[in-house]
This record gives structure tokens, sequence and C-alpha cells, in this order.
């Protein structure tokens, strides 16, 4: 890499993260030292160097701050500038007295006054010593290879700065994606210029996620990390309903009607409490669209995922009952203390209000945020109380029914098979009664 390159290198970096070139030209002296240090200088050297990137000149200087101490001290100390006596009794194992503290002195960022006279006879304490150090022939080419290192490290996390700022201003969005491969954390999904994860927890659980499937996601979070920009999208959360009739349906992204709030059970069925905020406008014609044709686009970018639109009211039981759609309510009892409905259905209506493993009721209740009790009125006008566990008897009644009717059909058809068979039999056995005795005649 030639000056004229690290040049331009230094500049885009400045241009694209925002940083000044001297900061930057900071990072690549920092680095020479290292490079320097490890390969030319000593262990108690602290090395400056100096690049001039429009000249191409070098410079390296050991800097130190001159110091005194009593000559009793400098006898106490090693060349490492560290307390013999202290050392020693750390490395036996030694208690030292409380309040003992070893005598401090840095001989890489320090120098002793009278070893500082013999370079500058006029330095003083306190102040810097810096001393001029030879540059090797051959650390120019190793030079230009750690500013080479350096710039590249500096372009890839101006990228992958760049990135994260990018992806971070679309948290809480859509974003189009398309499935790369499953590995143990999750799915990984292509997003262009960054890969981003679907853990486990933001899956559909009877979703497929075939490689070079595209699909809408939601950005969860982006987090900044050593490797690089970490995107959490999601195919699970509420939030990507959300998102889709906000794209789908204008009426909803221009404010004229508000999701007020959505309860989901991800790939099987979600309820969508909407308002509007325009007398003239209907909130759930609108979700709806002619002949359905809104809502199916968002039903089939969900996979065929089932999708109630219930009209909000801010009267509990009026909320209540549209929340239970498509089953119609009788009666509401409410109590506000304990924020408990009872709902009393028709017979009829029970499998609906409870829907199938109670999931209608269910959503209902986190929709509202009320419980829910299930009440339902037989033909004889009796109120029972419904819990959700009672669905598998209700499911199981049902069934029994299904089987009841099938059996029926069959058994005309059984009776007559039945009456064939015996009719059978009997001209079968007035032919043997016949042949008998013509038999015996003959005889």
């Amino acid at each position: 890499m030639d000056l004229q390159t690290i040049q331009q290198a230094v500049k885009q970096i400045s241009l694209e993260k925002g940083l000044s070139e001297e900061s930057i030209m900071e990072t690549i002296n920092s680095a020479l030292a290292a490079a320097f240090r490890k390969d030319f200088g000593q262990k108690n050297q602290n090395i400056i160097f100096e690049f001039d990137v429009k000249s191409g000149k070098m410079k390296v200087y050991d800097k130190k701050i001159v110091v005194e101490l009593p000559e009793e001290i400098v006898k106490k100390i090693d060349e490492n500038g560290r307390d013999k006596k202290y050392v020693q009794e750390i490395e036996e194992g030694k208690e030292l007295p409380g309040g003992t503290e070893p005598i401090k002195f840095n001989p890489k960022n320090e120098i002793l006054l009278e070893d500082a006279k013999k370079i500058n006879k006029k330095i003083k304490v306190g102040e810097e010593l810096v001393q001029e150090l030879e540059i090797p022939a051959d650390f120019g080419r190793m030079a230009a290879q750690t500013a080479k290192q350096v710039i590249i490290q500096k372009i890839r996390e101006a990228e992958r700065e760049t990135i994260f700022n990018e992806f971070k201003s679309k948290e809480g969005q859509l974003i189009n994606g398309v499935i790369q491969r499953r590995e143990m954390v999750g799915i990984l999904v292509d997003l262009g210029k960054v890969t981003a994860l679907i853990p486990q927890v933001e899956q559909i659980r009877n979703e497929r996620y075939m490689p070079g499937e595209r699909m809408k996601f939601y950005i969860v979070k982006v987090d900044l990390t050593i490797k690089g920009p970490e995107i959490i999208v999601s195919r699970s959360s509420s939030e990507l309903i959300k998102k889709l009739f906000e794209n789908e349906i204008p009426e909803i992204a221009s404010g004229a009607i508000d999701i007020m709030v959505i309860s989901r059970e991800a790939g099987f069925r979600s309820k969508v409490a909407v308002k509007s905020n325009q007398e003239n406008i209907d909130p759930i014609g609108s979700c709806v669209g002619q002949r359905g044709a809104r809502i199916q686009t968002i039903i089939n970018e969900l996979g065929g995922e089932k999708i109630d639109i219930i009209q909000w009211s801010e009267e509990p039981g009026k909320f209540i009952a549209n929340a239970l759609s498509p089953a119609k309510v009788l009666n509401i009892d409410i109590d506000n203390k304990t924020k408990t409905a009872i709902v009393i259905v028709n017979e009829d209506q029970l499998s609906l209000a409870i829907g199938k493993e109670g999931q209608n009721v269910r959503l209902a209740a986190k929709l509202t945020g009320w419980k829910i009790n299930i009440m339902k009125e037989t033909a004889e006008g009796k109120k029972e109380k419904i819990e959700l566990s009672e669905k598998e008897a209700a499911e199981e009644a049902a069934a029994e029914k299904e089987k009841k009717e099938v059996k029926a059909k069959k058994e005309p058809k059984e009776k007559k098979a039945t009456k064939t068979k015996k009719a059978a039999k009997k001209t079968t056995k007035k032919k043997t009664e016949k042949e008998e005795k013509t038999e015996e005649a003959v005889e």
C-alpha cells in the first residue's frame, strides 16, 4: 500500500465514519508503535511513533517523565522498578504488615533524575525526556503492512457501524428477507447487507422455513457486537400483524382507523381490535376489504393464520361480546372489581364461543384483559357453567354425535344386506331339500 493509497483510505474513513483524520492517524501510530516495540524495542521503553502520511517520514521516540527518589529507596528497587523486599515476601507467601505499600516506580514511563542527567544535563524533575530512536531499514515494509492492516480494520469497523445505524433506524419495522438455513441458535435470514436471526421464541411453531423462501419479518432489536450488527427478527410477534395491517390498509396508515389491541396465538389465530376515528368509515369493512381482498393478503403472508377483526368498544360488556366473535352472546354479567365476566350463550353457540381447545375464549380474554367464564343456556332454559377444560367433553360429544349419524346411515344398508343373506340361505335350503327328494325317487 503506497502513500497515496493510505492518504485516500484515511480520507475515506474520515468521511464515512465522521472521524477526524488526526484521530485515524493516532490509531495508525499506536499500531506502528506496538509493532516497533515488539520487534525492535526494549522492555522498559515507552515508544511513541510519528508517521507523516503526506511525506512518508517516520520517527520513533522513547518518552519518559523525570522523577527523583531518595538513594536508600533506589537501592530497594529492581531493574523493573519493583520493591525487591515486597516482591520477595509476596512470592514466599508471607503476610505483610498492615499499611505496607510497595515502592512505586515505573521504568517504562519514568526515569530517575540521575539517569536522565546523563542524557540531558539541563533536565529537571517533572519534565519529559524524549529520545529519538533509530529506525531499522527493514521496518519500512513492516510499517506499510501495519498501516494497511489498521486501515482495513477501520474500514470494516466503519462498514459495520454504517450497517448498524441503518438497521437500528429500522427497529420496530417490517423488512423482507430470504431464508438461508437452520442452525442451533435459530433460523438465519438474508437481509441483503447483513444476516438476521429468528430465535426459536420468535418462530411460528407450525411454519416451515425453506431455504430460498422470501418472507416478511418484524425487526425486534438491533445490537452492535464485536462481530458486527446482530439483528433479531420475528414471525410470531403481534407487532408483525400490526405492521402488516398498516401496510395493506390505507385507513390504518393514515390514522383514520386505529388498532387498539391484538391478541395472537401465532400460526393459528389472532384477534385484532379496531376503532374508527371518522364516523363515515367502517373499521371492520375497511380491514376486510372488497370481497376480503385486504385481509386475505395478510392471511396469505401469515401462512393461513385465521384473523378475527373485532370492533373495539369502551364498554367492557360490549367489547367482550364482540371479542367472542363469531359466537353470538345472549347476555353478559360483569364484575368490575375482579374484572370477571360471565357470558351466557345458547347451547348451539357453545363450541364457537369456546373455540378449538379453548382458543377463542382464551384470545378474547387476552384481547379484553378480562377473565371470561362461559355459561350455556339449554333448550329448557337452564344455565350451566362451562369451564375451559370442558372443551374436551364438548368435542367428544360432537364426535359421538357424528359416529351415531354415520351409524344411522349404515344401519338400513346393513339390514338390507342381512335380509338378502337370509333369503339366499332360505333358497339354498329349499334347493337342497328338493334335490334330496329327487335322489330318493330315483332310488
